[in-house]
Order: structure tokens, then C-alpha cells, then sequence
């Protein structure tokens, strides 16, 4: 496996992520924010972040797939959420978890949040953008 992720002492662990991300591979591959459109284009979960996040994780694993790899394989995730606050993180971890079933992994690798004012279109709530390295 081309990322190993890590929590060194002297760092805080946190449940859902990790803080390092060490990679071996020699394939980037970086994939463009997803945001909660199905196939079609169509806006997965209008108003709901946990179903949007959800959508963005398997839009994410489709592109992985396309590459050759897995959630396995990423290396780091950024979020972009609309009007953030902490009272929102219940919910974007809900997603999380519903993707993760879906998936069949636990998806760990170091993350940024960012809250943002507005993204492409009013309906979406998160983006989610992803880098993997891959053997």
C-alpha cells in the first residue's frame, strides 16, 4: 500500500482523520471537488448535508475506482462547507459513516475544513476534493 497514516505523539489524535499521510507510490492522482451530483448531474440531497456528503464519498470512490485505487489509497481530503459551524459536524460525520458502509472502509486520511460563503450552485452544501497516491 502506497499511503501508510499516522498519528505521531506530540500531535492530537482525532477519531475521523489522521494527522500524516506518508506515501510511497508513484501515481498521483487528483481528483476535482465532488459535489452531491448523481451520474446525471443531478443534486443528491437538496438541504440535507449528510446525504450531500455521502454522494461526494461515492462520487470520490467512482474516481478512485477509475484510477485503479481506493479510499485505501487517498492521501488527503479537503472540505469545503457552506455557512460552517460546529454544530454541523454530527452531520457531515453521519455522511461520512453512510458512505463508509457503502464503501466497505473506514476512510482516515488527514483532512481540511473550510467554510465557505457559496459554492457552484446554491443547492450544493460540500465539496469534497481528494488527492491519492497509488502504487
Amino acid at each position: 500500500m502506497a499511503i501508510n497514516l499516522v498519528n505521531p505523539s506530540g500531535l492530537p489524535k482525532i477519531d475521523v482523520y489522521r494527522q500524516v499521510s506518508i506515501a510511497t507510490g508513484s501515481k498521483l492522482v487528483f481528483i476535482a471537488g465532488q459535489v452531491a451530483w448523481d451520474a446525471e448531474g443531478i443534486t443528491v440531497g437538496e438541504g440535507d448535508l449528510a446525504a450531500q456528503v455521502e454522494q461526494c464519498y461515492l462520487n470520490i470512490g467512482t474516481a478512485l475506482a477509475e484510477a485503479g485505487g481506493t479510499f485505501d489509497d487517498v492521501a488527503k481530503l479537503t472540505f469545503y462547507v457552506v455557512d460552517w459551524t460546529p454544530e454541523k459536524m454530527p452531520t457531515l460525520l453521519e455522511g461520512i459513516s453512510r458512505a463508509s458502509a457503502k464503501l466497505g472502509t473506514t476512510p482516515v486520511p488527514p483532512a481540511t475544513l473550510l467554510g465557505v460563503a457559496a459554492l457552484d450552485v446554491p443547492e450544493h452544501l460540500v465539496e469534497i476534493e481528494a488527492t491519492a497516491i497509488l502504487d
